[in-house]
């Protein structure tokens, strides 16, 4: 009898519940959806100030086109403005800057989660310092030794600033995540034969592997996303994708092409939530890890 009451009270608190999920899921994917299925459209339709229907009915995009969906945007993006290698450019500048920030991250976290030192303590400050200042103010210092130095404009001098910027979250959170490791496997694996570096390759790292791939996302996310870095200090050749993008959407002096900026918005957002999907195990294990003391 009671466990029957129980479940009639917990129904209405359930549906209250899924229809929250609801109604929260649909907001948050809405402007992606409304963006994909507009980057099919041409823009007077998905632009209309005459009636916004006319993006679903695609009025103007059948009589200019002769069809209810267009690929002009995509093509004009792809094609003719060259995206793809604005899309090249992102993946250097992503796959470098997380490869690096996570090499220097897993053996500077580590040494500072094992070290008794009191200056630990002041690296990290001075770390999230670094880390809490706005990018433009970090980038405006570099621009004067790489404009005498001839090196401005191209990959490597934004590889080495994003990393820069990114190596005080990537200290942060893994020392966090080797926190949460015990000193005794260290010391373990040691007595078994290892040196301090076997013990931290072979030990050590695969406990934390899921710390490490949720670091590497975010490190990810931070150089993919970012636009105040890349735009000032990356060519109109050397442009990633958000800069890129942006030069779609042109200036008061010069008119852009605004179904381009669609079309690239989708084509940059669509591999985030790949990437996020394929990790979310690895995403959940490791902020759990980060979170519950070992």
């Amino acid at each position: 009898m009671a466990t029957n009451i129980a479940t009639q009270r917990s129904l209405p608190l359930r549906l209250f519940l899924w229809g929250f999920v609801l109604v929260w899921l649909v907001l948050a994917a809405f402007p992606f959806l409304w963006t994909l299925w507009g980057s099919f459209k041409v823009q007077g339709d998905f632009f209309s100030r005459e009636d916004w229907r006319n993006a679903l009915s695609g009025v103007r995009t059948i009589a200019e086109t002769g069809g209810y969906f267009t690929g002009a945007g995509y093509e004009g993006a792809w094609v003719q403005e060259e995206f793809w290698r604005a899309g090249v450019n992102t993946m250097i500048v992503t796959l470098c800057v997380v490869a690096i920030s996570l090499t220097f991250g897993t053996l500077g976290g580590y040494a500072l989660s094992r070290s008794s030192f009191k200056y630990t303590f002041w690296i990290l400050m001075a770390a999230l310092i670094f880390r809490a200042m706005p990018h433009i103010t970090l980038v405006s210092g570099y621009l004067l030794p790489f404009f005498e130095l001839n090196i401005w404009g191209i990959l490597p001098t934004t590889i080495i600033v994003l990393v820069a910027i990114n190596q005080p979250f990537t200290l942060w959170m893994l020392r966090s995540f080797f926190m949460n490791i015990p000193k005794d496997l260290d010391e373990s694996a040691m007595v078994d034969g290892c040196t301090r570096f076997q013990a931290f390759r072979r030990v050590i790292i695969p406990v934390m592997w899921p710390g490490v791939i949720t670091t590497g996302l975010f490190s990810f996310l931070l150089a993919y996303n970012d636009f105040a870095v890349t735009a000032t200090l990356l060519s109109q050749d050397n442009q990633t994708m958000i800069p890129k993008i942006a030069s779609f959407l042109g200036t008061t002096q010069q008119e852009g092409n605004v179904m381009f900026a669609v079309s690239a918005v989708v084509s940059a957002t669509a591999p985030l939530f790949v990437l996020v999907l394929f990790f979310q195990r690895q995403i959940v294990s490791g902020l759990t890890a980060g979170a519950v003391k070992g």
